[in-house]
């Protein structure tokens, strides 16, 4: 409905208020005969089975049938119950005696049985929204297409599809999203993985993932909620051992209906049934285990016909803590509690076993008398403090005992050199017994608690480890009570009421707050006058963009766009993601960014914040980012010494010269724009961190921030995060600028040991080590394209000061003050005076 108000008659506000009312409250009594005539002839309906959900519509959680079905019928789409009033829209297979459910949109975060909906709005966005309106889950993607719809494909993928003319296009696919099931020919890539689920009960997130690793290696991982480790292939062989590859980075594998597993690293293998063509899926399960089943047309079941894992026990932590995992053929797998231990939940082994006693008395300080259980035949796997040369048992367990609290059992081995190995271990996990195996574990326990029973392994009460696979799900929604239609009609006439009110306070009360936001506005203008920004309307810069046409940049903060303003100036515009901030916290973020003045640092000419638009606008930088400039002929040895140069000093004014602590936690050659002379600029604040002075060295982030291949070991161990993240990342860029090589790749080191496999800064360190002279290594490891070019003192600086700044070590890594000025007294040939 719209109201039409006269805003350009300031001197009349109650003519206008009458006027209003006068058009609105006959307007509101029609709406409520219309309604309550709805109401009376309203019969529920439902959307029923389709194959196609257009534009505009929705399935609603409260009503079965609103499902979307496959043309051959072997596949549906719709809300999936996976606890009490708690739902998951899903794709099952529909053939099976039980739907098997193959795919999840929000399979950790239920919706409500009441209220739910998915929705596909006229923006080309897939919206699923729980009953309160909250939005749980979206496909987040956008089409200016006319015709869009939402189908299901005979080989069980949910597509998104935009038409125009005789063109159709996929917008959005399930098929790279999978949650634990791979079907055949839905490709496995880096982007995707396989996330087992909870339990067979509980379909949320569980700890076992088959992904593609960094080495482009296909891996399968233990991620429990504080420990995690790699377990196939076995972590202690080389790839090439085992017939991988880790020279094809296009990290894919794909599943056919025939039965063949094929993938880019090497690894592949056939169904017991191949080749018969039949229906197929490749599940994460809930144990661990990667499995291949069949599905049998007679019988209606899926058949197991290949699984990963031979050997049960070898699956990390399936039996959790302190416990250990022994396999028979005829009882299957189970867990059991060590000696001394007792399990902390019946149900979920996962968890494992607790002790019975203070685990204070490890401390060197307790006085508390220790000994030992002998496991023969056990291993535990991981969580060595060291690995010790030893002569005799009886040193392997002395060695433990000194350790006090940082060794609670011994692995005893011999190491086929006359001579034992002694594996002190920091935490009893992973632990299996293993009839063949050539070691022993020694548990340590208090001699109070060894005293009283020499109970062995075997003789701890069991429990089927497979228990723990049918937990329910935790999260659940109390069903909201039914209301008659009685009382719904009597709350309906309430709220219409209220309903009618309400709407005529708030146009009373909007026509006066008018000029109330009009003064907002000019006041946040005046506040802002002084960092020399101008605040741009979301029509303006959509205009100076051509709607938002020319892209020239993307990152995790948003799309750049070029755009030319109404002033003529060429403008490179940031479309940050949708508003997650205050307009008051946003414009103080920016205020403190426009306090920033540096030559090396991009600079903001302005900003938009209007409703849930978030933009930002630089100046225009002619020869864009390092990144695409670093591979061509366009950067000879004098730039790119500039370059490093210049970028120290834009990251040492923001670590040390401005009135606020400044962290970019993004530096990479994609963040360095050059300008028409090729000068840099470090830009793309949109993961930086304000600090007050005083937070300097103790800052904390919700998240991992930064890039892949450039981020510091901080980032990965939890450490506090300083300036020294952004020094380690310039470290990376430098090399990577000397080099020419990548450092997300895998590059090849030739020596006497033959053909090694380096990333790159251990490249770096290598080529150093092994070469006779500083000519040499520069020789090696400078880019092909700089030959003849540079000079080699500066070289050799660079990759020195590169090394220094690439330190594991926080703490041995220069600030970036010292670096601009271990730089600068190399710059002489190269920086104008």
């Amino acid at each position: 409905m719209h109201l039409s108000t006269s805003r350009e008659v300031p001197n009349q506000p109650q003519l206008i208020v009458h006027v209003s009312l006068y058009l609105f409250i006959p307007v509101l009594y029609a709406m409520r005969m219309v309604l309550l005539f709805l109401l009376l002839l309203f019969v529920p309906t439902s959307f029923g089975t389709i194959e196609r959900l257009p534009e505009g519509s929705s399935l609603s959680v409260e009503k079965q049938n609103d499902t979307i079905v496959s043309s051959n019928g072997d596949f549906s789409a719709g809300f999936f119950q996976v606890g009490d009033n708690a739902f998951c829209f899903s794709v099952w297979f529909t053939r099976s005696e039980r739907p098997t459910v193959l795919w999840m949109a929000n399979r950790d975060k239920p919706v409500n049985g009441r209220g739910s909906h998915l929705s596909l709005w006229k923006d080309g966005n897939v919206v699923l929204t729980d009953a309160g309106g909250t939005i749980i889950w979206a496909t987040a993607t956008l089409s200016s297409s006319q015709q869009l719809h939402l189908k299901l494909r005979n080989n069980g993928n949910l597509v998104l599809l935009a038409s125009k003319s005789t063109n159709t296009t996929i917008i959005w696919q399930s098929f790279d999203s999978p949650t634990d099931t791979l079907l055949t020919l839905q490709p496995l890539t880096e982007q995707a993985s396989l996330v087992s689920s909870r339990s067979t009960t509980n379909h949320s997130s569980g700890f076992y993932k088959l992904y593609f690793d960094n080495d482009n290696v296909l891996r399968l991982l233990y991620k429990g909620p504080t420990l995690s480790s790699v377990y196939f292939p076995e972590p202690w062989r080389l790839p090439m051992d085992i017939g991988r590859s880790t020279y094809n980075v296009t990290k894919t594998a794909v599943l056919d209906s025939f039965g063949r597993f094929t993938s880019s690293d090497g690894f592949q293998f056939r169904s017991t049934d191949h080749p018969k063509k039949l229906f197929r899926r490749l599940t994460m399960d809930p144990d661990g285990n990667l499995r291949l089943y069949s599905f049998d047309e007679k019988l209606k079941t899926w058949q197991v016909t290949w699984q990963l894992i031979p050997q049960p026990c070898t699956v990390h932590g399936i039996c959790g803590a302190n416990s250990a995992c022994n396999y028979d053929r005829v009882v299957g797998r189970t867990c059991y509690c060590l000696k001394g231990f007792k399990v902390k939940d019946p149900n979920d082994w996962t968890q494992g076993c607790e002790p019975e006693f203070d685990p204070s008395v490890f401390s060197c300080n307790s006085g508390e008398s220790m000994g030992f259980l002998h496991y023969p035949t056990t291993e535990l796997y991981g969580y060595d403090w060291n690995i010790t040369v030893v002569n005799s048992l009886e040193e392997c367990l002395n060695l433990c005992l000194e350790l006090c609290d940082k060794c609670v059992a011994v692995q005893f081995k011999f190491n086929d050199v006359a001579k034992y190995n002694c594996y002190p271990k920091t935490m009893v996990f992973n632990g299996r017994y293993t009839p063949n195996f050539d070691g022993e574990m020694y548990l340590k326990l208090p001699q109070a608690i060894l005293g009283s029973s020499a109970t062995p392994l075997n003789k701890h009460s069991t429990m089927n480890c497979t228990a723990g696979l049918s937990q329910q799900l935790e999260r659940f929604y109390e069903a909201p009570s039914r209301n008659s239609t009685l009382s719904f009609l009597v709350w309906f006439a309430c709220g219409m009421g209220v309903f009618e009110l309400s709407t005529i306070f708030l146009v009373w009360f909007f026509l006066f707050r008018t000029s109330k936001n009009s003064e907002t506005v000019d006041q946040q203008r005046h506040l802002l006058s002084a960092t020399g920004f101008q605040r741009f309307t979301y029509a303006e810069l959509k205009s100076a963009t051509k709607g938002f046409k020319e892209e020239i940049g993307r990152g995790a903060g948003g799309v750049v766009y070029k755009g030319v303003l109404y002033d003529d100036r060429v403008a490179a515009i940031k479309r940050l993601g949708e508003a997650t901030q205050g307009e008051a916290e946003f414009l103080a973020e920016i205020s403190t960014i426009g306090m920033l003045n540096h030559m090396n640092l991009i600079d903001m000419w302005g900003y938009c914040v209007e409703g849930k638009h978030r933009m930002l606008v630089y100046e225009y930088m002619e020869h864009g980012s390092l990144a695409g400039n670093l591979f061509s002929n366009t950067l000879d040895w004098k730039k790119r010494f500039n370059v490093a140069v210049g970028t120290a000093k834009g990251l040492a004014y923001l670590h040390e010269e401005c009135l606020e602590w400044i962290l970019h936690c993004d530096v990479k050659p994609q963040n360095i724009l050059l300008d028409s002379d090729f000068q840099p600029k470090v830009a793309d604040f949109g993961l930086s961190k304000l600090l007050n002075r005083d937070e300097r060295g103790n800052s904390t982030f919700s998240r991992i921030r930064g890039t892949r291949g450039y981020m510091a070991p901080e980032w990965v161990y939890n450490l506090p995060i300083t300036s020294k993240v952004d020094v380690y990342s310039y470290g990376i860029v430098v090399l990577e600028m000397v080099t020419g090589r990548s450092p997300m790749e895998i590059h090849s080191l030739e020596n006497s040991r033959g053909i090694e496999q380096r990333r790159l800064v251990m490249w770096v360190t290598d080529k150093i080590n092994d070469a006779p002279t500083s000519g040499f290594w520069i020789e090696e490891i400078l880019d092909p394209n700089l030959e003849g070019q540079c000079q080699v003192s500066q070289v050799e600086v660079l990759v020195k000061v590169a090394l220094q700044c690439v330190q594991d070590d926080m703490n041995q890594r220069p600030s970036m003050s010292q670096v601009v000025e271990m730089l600068l007294s190399h710059e002489n040939n190269v920086l104008p005076r």
